[in-house]
């Protein structure tokens, strides 16, 4: 998920991920030091093992797609990323690397940018990169650019999203002919464990907007099921991408990059792929914040997050008192409070 455009808080995530709980059985992970540090492991049944990465990229090579959620603002994050790509490689070399953060409008610029034809500078304007992409995601497309492996835009494009939210799923059928294939042709709305999980946060994270109170609660429903309909557009499109590449390349390999929440439990986009290819096999990599950096360990509410595991040391509270989240929260509020709400919703000309 799109932490400028969707709301949902790296704070949040961060936040579930350090809850009490029961750990695991688990031989012992090393100390994460500090916010470059990170530890691979294998979640098997009740068990949690720690692997070294070449242990992790040999059983990942055997999947048809490699899904690596990520805290978007992690650095050991990147950097374990980083790591299993060059390694997965090295064992699978016919990979494509798919990405959240480019939307498929700009895989024209991404193309000429993998070509040689325009310099990053250009990438960067042209295919709206995201502000940390030369920290982030820079290393990945330069591995990439310099094997010639494919590199995908799947998502969504923020202005599809955003206009999808406001108007509903029936925005899509409303598209230009020609901008139609910047989102997926079918969404998948239906009731379950992840639409629970969005409304979950929904209610319980602030950061997403502000609270109208003049709503009555059919339209905060209302509202609520468009949010969901956004999110699901970002997610069945990036399922889609990387069902599409599958099709006209078999055989090859796919490791997809996006945040945490799109990929968690096997929900959200990796459920829309398996919808559309029953048939892949699909590994889900998830970044866990250890609840002692010390003795990095897994809790036993995230045992079915993923087939592996990052073990991260926590970042920063971006609060250190509910008095100065509530400040913040307002200060944000108000930013939309008056703001006129455009519509109908019209997409930008490119």
């Amino acid at each position: 998920m799109k932490r400028r455009s969707m709301g949902i808080s790296l704070a949040g995530l961060l936040a579930a991920s350090v809850a009490s709980g029961a750990c695991l059985a688990a031989a012992s992970s090393p100390a994460l030091d500090d916010l470059t540090s990170y530890s691979l492991v294998r979640l098997d049944g009740g068990n949690a093992i720690p692997v070294t990465l070449d242990e992790a990229a040999n059983t990942l090579k055997d999947y048809d797609v490699i899904v690596l959620g990520e805290f978007h603002d992690h650095p050991a994050n990147h950097l374990a990323e980083m790591a299993l790509f060059r390694a997965l490689y090295g064992k699978a070399p016919r990979l494509a690397l798919t990405l959240e953060m480019f939307e498929r409008d700009v895989q024209p610029a991404l193309d000429d940018y993998l070509a040689g034809k325009i310099g990053e500078e250009v990438l960067k304007s042209r295919g709206r990169a995201w502000g940390n992409y030369s920290e982030a995601y820079r290393p990945l497309v330069e591995y990439a650019k310099a094997r010639k492996l494919p590199v995908i835009a799947a998502n969504a494009p923020a202005s599809v999203v955003r206009c999808v939210g406001m108007e509903g799923p029936g925005f899509l059928a409303t598209m230009p002919a020609d901008k139609r294939n910047w989102a997926a042709a079918e969404l998948h709305l239906h009731e379950g464990a992840y639409k629970d999980k969005f409304m979950r946060f929904l209610e319980e994270d602030g950061s997403h907007g502000p609270e109208d109170p003049t709503k009555t609660e059919s339209e905060k429903k209302a509202q609520a099921e468009r949010g969901f309909a956004s999110q699901v557009t970002r997610d069945d499109t990036m399922a889609e991408s990387i069902h599409l590449y599958l099709q006209k390349n078999p055989g090859a390999k796919v490791v997809h990059v996006t945040g945490n929440f799109h990929a968690e439990s096997h929900l959200g986009t990796v459920e829309r792929l398996k919808l559309r290819a029953p048939n892949l096999r699909i590994a889900v990599v998830t970044p866990i914040a250890a609840a002692d950096p010390e003795r990095p360990a897994v809790e036993a509410k995230d045992s079915s997050s993923g087939n592996f595991a990052v073990l991260l040391r926590a970042t920063p509270a971006r609060y250190a008192s509910k008095a100065e989240e509530d400040t913040a929260m307002e200060k944000m509020r108000a930013m939309f409070r008056g703001r006129p709400i455009a519509r109908p919703c019209v997409l930008p000309a490119n």
